[in-house]
Parts: structure tokens; sequence; C-alpha cells
């Protein structure tokens, strides 16, 4: 499983012209599952974000997680993270999970995230969507849930 994590000054989705979700301060999230990906690989990577300490303390360093910031999760899904462009120009997709299980892993991964007291917006699973957000920083970071402890 991967995430791309950018703190985020302000971010939203759109759907079909209509906002499905939109934080304010807070992480956005672009989360990307795998064929091999299990609800352990959607915790270890839930927990990896709630406590990634990214957010500036009184001293401007990056001491504490979105949670102690009193921040927002906005999480979209994007298949796209798991795209192949080592041959050709256009990428191969063939790693990324069948659309049920991905939605199924994701959500988890959304629950996972709310169980812990954060507010978590989405997009929608499959859905063509405009992702708007003011990166700030910039703070972007990629996280993967292969090679853990």
């Amino acid at each position: 499983m991967r995430v791309v994590v950018q703190r985020c000054k302000n971010s939203s989705v759109t759907v079909d012209g209509a906002v499905t979700g939109a934080i304010g301060e807070g992480l956005l999230l672009l989360v990307g599952v795998t064929h091999e990906d299990t609800e352990k690989d959607a915790k270890y990577l839930a927990d990896k974000v709630a406590g990634l300490r990214i957010f500036e303390d009184d001293a401007g360093k990056m001491n504490h997680s979105v949670t102690e910031a009193g921040g927002a999760i906005l999480s979209v899904s994007q298949f796209t993270l798991y795209g192949d462009c080592r041959k050709g120009r256009r990428p191969n997709f063939m790693a990324a999970a069948a659309p049920a299980e991905a939605e199924r892993l994701y959500d988890y991964f959304n629950q996972v995230l709310r169980a812990g007291g954060l507010q978590v917006e989405t997009g929608v699973f499959g859905a063509m969507m405009d992702v708007a957000l003011t990166n700030w920083g910039p703070v972007t970071l990629l996280l993967d849930s292969k090679g853990q402890d």
C-alpha cells in the first residue's frame, strides 16, 4: 500500500461539480492499493500517517502530528500510484489491486484513521475527481507499507 502525504493549509475534492470532501489545515492523502496488501498494511499506514510529526511546534520544529495539531484528513483513492512507467510511454497499472479489494482496504484505512479520533473526508472511490490543495511548506512524503518491521 502506498500513501502520498501532503501537509496542507486547505484541500478539497470535487466530483461532477460537487464538493465531496474539504478540509482546512491537515493532510491530503493519495492512497493506492496493490494486490498483496492486507488490513495489516492499511493499519500500519493509518497509524504511521496519524503519528507523523510534520507539523511545527512553537519553536518552528516539526514535532507535532496531525492529531496533536488538531488537523483533519482528506483521503483520496489513487490507483495510479501503482502505475509502472519503466517500459514505453503509457503507464501499466497491472500492480494496482482489483477495484473491489482496493475499495475495501481504502475504506478500512479511513476507518482506522477515524477510530483514532481524526476527522476524515474523502473523494468518491473510482470516480474522476478534481483535487485542489494549498501544499504547506511544501511538505510531501511517500509512505509504503512494504518493508515494515
